[in-house]
């Protein structure tokens, strides 16, 4: 059985991991607010933030952008569906699951 780790709010490192990817940036960033300690969690969250947060922002560009930037929209939603899938799983089974770049990042601002 593997130890369960708590977080400075009392939860389950991985289910506070998992809840970090959520609501995309958003919760990401209110779990980098309100965890102070652990360096697990606070990585999650920061990547969520990075990750979702600059799709957040391609996302908007490419509403401004006719035709070419509303066919890309829906291959980009699908694509940011199975990203979110895969980060939450990835959290919730206590691995630390680092994207290309971005990850890096995440860890250097935590």
């Amino acid at each position: 059985m593997t130890e369960e780790i708590k977080t400075s709010t009392g939860m389950n490192q991985n289910v506070a991991g998992l809840l970090c990817y959520l609501a995309g940036w958003i919760t990401g960033l209110i779990f980098f607010l309100i965890e102070k300690e652990n360096r697990f969690v606070r990585f999650h969250a920061m990547q969520s933030i990075i990750t979702f947060g600059s799709l957040t922002v391609i996302f908007m560009i490419l509403g401004f952008i006719p035709f070419v930037g509303w066919m890309l929209m829906p291959i980009l939603a699908i694509l940011q569906l199975i990203l979110w899938i895969v980060l939450m799983v990835k959290a919730y089974q206590g691995q630390l699951f680092k994207l290309p770049m971005i990850g890096d990042m995440a860890e250097k601002n935590i």
